[in-house]
């Protein structure tokens, strides 16, 4: 969602002049989100990171800054609407797997989520989303007009790219012990299925006896203890190296010096690690669920996230045909051209207009 929102305001903001925009911050902001002179910032109190908060935010504070602004258009680039406000409005709602897997959410959040979202599905003048699953899904469980709802892809971050062999070298000495690796990456999430991953990497090395290594790059999140007790009960555990959160230049680097990406959540709205590997042109393996075929079309092998022997034999695959490698690559580098964050942009202003209309 970070993301998607930097990059499009970015250039929807710079593209339109003509056009004053408002920010709404709920804390101090950093200056680098001022992207052009004709956004003036707002900081609005409290500062929202918990449900409670989300409400007393949303439906006090912004409630009453837009009914005395009269905008003609609020713009939530994470879905959270105003129920209270008068205004047009627009919810960027990248997915709704709260609904689907509450579990995966703490509780007062998913209360929240649950309660909250179908109300600003049916508050929203127009909805955005970032595929044509997540569409359907939307509109099939909030009931909600198919024609209401834009698709708005996500893009690649430009730091992803091809690097050179010796660059390669370089990071896998640094973060790999010099040798090749598995990718995954993404926030540790109870969604992004590393449990069956790491299950899966277990079996791989005990079928090839290779040396590869099975990499794990994002910030650690919470419900991770069935992670950790798996990782106690691999043959493996040594070829798991967890890097934490990484910078946008070395998470380039890592994704570029990759074997494979091994991307296996079972839900996704979208999925942006995968067309940044199509840009890093490494081969993917990903799930056969949500958006991920969408958005993986014919670049990477598919499986079933909750078999664990699809994922490991999908990797056997990969480690054992170098043609197979080969021609994932090839048919990324064609896929990643369906994406990109000027496309985002022109995409989300295309509904910003819709929904002004």
């Amino acid at each position: 969602m970070g993301w998607f929102s930097y990059q499009t305001l970015k250039r929807i903001t710079q593209a339109n002049k003509d056009v004053h925009f408002v920010f709404l911050f709920d804390r101090d902001f950093d200056e680098e989100f001022l992207f052009s002179d004709n956004i003036t910032p707002l900081i609005l109190s409290p500062q929202a990171r918990h449900p409670f908060l989300y409400y007393a935010w949303f439906e006090f504070s912004v409630k009453s800054t837009l009914n005395r602004m009269k905008p003609d258009l609020f713009l939530s680039p994470d879905g959270f609407l105003s129920l209270g406000a008068n205004c047009k409005q627009l919810p960027v709602i990248h997915d709704i797997n709260f609904l689907h897997n509450p579990e995966d959410v703490k509780p007062l959040t998913r209360r929240y989520y649950n309660y909250f979202f179908p109300k600003f599905a049916q508050k929203a003048t127009r909805i955005a989303t970032v595929s044509e699953f997540s569409k359907k899904d939307i509109s099939t469980n909030y009931k909600i007009d198919p024609n209401k709802i834009d698709v708005v892809y996500n893009g690649i971050n430009p730091a992803f790219k091809v690097i050179d062999e010796d660059s390669k070298v370089k990071t896998r000495q640094r973060f790999s012990e010099g040798k090749r690796y598995f990718l995954f990456v993404g926030s540790l999430h109870p969604r992004k299925n590393i449990k069956r991953l790491i299950q899966a990497f277990d079996e791989f090395k005990r079928e090839t006896r290779s040396d590869l290594k099975l990499l794990v790059a994002g910030p650690h999140f919470w419900g991770l203890k069935d992670v950790y007790q798996t990782i106690d009960e691999t043959t493996c555990k040594n070829d798991i190296i967890f890097t934490g959160r990484l910078s946008d230049e070395d998470l380039a680097n890592v994704m570029a010096s990759a074997f494979a990406l091994t991307f296996v959540p079972y839900f996704e709205g979208f999925g942006i690690p995968i067309v940044e590997a199509m840009q890093s042109e490494i081969p993917i393996i990903t799930s056969n669920v949500t958006s991920l075929p969408e958005i993986a079309g014919d670049a990477a092998l598919v499986v079933n996230p909750y078999e664990v022997s699809e994922i490991k034999n999908a990797m056997r695959k990969l480690y054992q045909d170098e043609n197979l490698r080969a021609e994932l690559i090839a048919k990324g580098k064609i896929r990643k051209d369906n994406f990109s964050w000027d496309k985002s942009a022109d995409l989300l202003w295309k509904s910003i207009e819709k929904t002004l209309k």
